[in-house]
């Protein structure tokens, strides 16, 4: 009898116990969530189950390979290109209007370019927020945010008759809206690809010769008939309709990384991440030399009337298409993106100096086919070089929008000072 009472008693003390224990644990132990594990930093951190909130995916759909393919892979790669058209592809047609504002605005070609650099600046600079905004889940208002920017920034360029009209909606409108597409949408990308990310991006950067064709097709057959503004509208009808596929149909893959900073200064602590910055600083200073200027330099040396002067800049966009997607192969099956890009820089500086013997129509047809191929390998495998230099991939906009911001002060002080040397040395 005292036996079974004793074993009342120690029922009876094991229940209260339970009652009293509160419905949150605290340990300092290791937790299991889904099929991953965390480690509480304190023990007096309560550990809650992440599955009570149905927003939040657990923690092994963060660390789930990428697809690496399929349908809906390949299909953020063609909403990336349709994208980049209207990002890099317009950029690379600045040139189209390097040579029209001269006559229209009858500014310098050093005041011309900065509209352009402006676009490249802010699409640049404004990564370092709109790549940490897609890593904490708000990819989708960033990225309708810029598309909006982009087309109404064109649409009031079209009424614009003064350089500070055109240089605010052209330059600046217009480059913030790119600053929220591109590096929200190749972070995003990124996130879909391992194994063929490099030729992922490739497809997707390839997009610039698409747009490096397109516009300049456009500008040449509306211009004489239309003129500006209609032209002006109707390239912002194309970014309109394009953009707005894009925004169907294109998805965030990975879980939301609320936390964290806006800048990683540790990533910089990287050797390779550091040099890498600062190899494509000083590169990107000059790349876009010969996209802003190829055209003035073949009407004004060369005597090229003004459509074939459009022509030499989309022969130079054109072949881009191969030089952004037959790089990213080789990279993916053998070399990688760095052991691709870094030689293709190199070359784009040897042909720069080649320009300086350009003395004939040919040669200037030459140099553009090789310098558009190799220029386009750098512009294509660049962004695919980044990536490849962060394994968290949740980190991924906020690591390229850091190289981004920095490389953005090469592009909006290149070519305002080609256009200074052409002016001083008479070019």
């Amino acid at each position: 009898m005292s036996s079974l009472n004793q074993l009342t008693a120690e029922r009876g003390t094991q229940h209260e116990k339970t009652l009293e224990e509160p419905a949150t644990s605290y340990t300092s132990s290791t937790t299991s969530i889904g099929h991953g594990t965390t480690t509480d930093l304190e023990s007096n951190i309560p550990v809650q189950d992440a599955s009570s909130d149905d927003d939040i995916k657990p923690e092994a759909d963060v660390t789930e390979p990428p697809p690496d393919g399929g349908w809906n892979a390949w299909l953020q790669a063609l909403m990336a290109h349709l994208v980049i058209i209207n990002t890099w592809g317009t950029i690379n047609s600045f040139g189209i209007f390097q040579t029209f504002y001269r006559g229209y605005l009858l500014r310098a070609a050093s005041d011309i370019s900065w509209i352009g650099s402006m676009q490249v600046f802010f699409l640049f600079v404004v990564g370092v927020f709109t790549g940490r905004l897609t890593d904490a889940g708000y990819f989708r208002v960033v990225f309708a945010g810029g598309s909006a920017l982009v087309v109404i920034g064109s649409l009031t360029a079209s009424f614009a008759t003064e350089y500070w009209q055109l240089f605010l909606s052209q330059g600046v409108c217009v480059g913030l809206g790119m600053g929220g597409l591109f590096c929200p949408v190749m972070a995003v990308l990124s996130t879909y690809f391992k194994q063929r990310r490099n030729l992922a991006i490739g497809i997707a950067i390839s997009g610039s010769a698409t747009g490096g064709m397109v516009y300049p097709i456009m500008a040449r057959q509306l211009l004489p008939k239309v003129g500006f503004g209609w032209t002006m509208r109707t390239m912002a009808l194309v970014q309109f309709v394009t953009l707005l596929v894009a925004n169907v149909f294109m998805r965030a893959r990975l879980r939301p990384r609320r936390a964290g900073p806006l800048i990683e200064i540790s990533a910089f602590k990287e050797r390779p991440y550091l040099l890498f910055t600062i190899g494509m600083f000083f590169n990107f200073w000059g790349v876009y030399f010969a996209f802003y200027y190829i055209g003035p330099f073949s009407r004004d040396i060369l005597s090229f009337p003004y459509d074939s002067s459009i022509d030499i800049l989309m022969i130079m966009n054109g072949v881009g298409a191969i030089g952004r997607v037959l790089p990213g192969f080789l990279a993916d099956l053998f070399l990688g993106p760095l052991n691709v890009v870094t030689p293709a820089a190199m070359v784009c500086t040897v042909l720069l100096y080649c320009w300086i013997a350009v003395k004939s129509a040919p040669a200037l047809y030459a140099w553009a086919v090789l310098y558009g191929m190799f220029g386009a390998t750098v512009q294509g495998l660049f962004p695919a070089a980044l990536s490849s230099l962060t394994t968290d991939l949740r980190k991924a906009g906020t690591r390229m929008g850091m190289v981004y911001s920095i490389i953005s002060l090469a592009n909006l002080s290149g070519p305002p000072i080609a256009g200074v040397l052409i002016k001083v040395l008479h070019f």
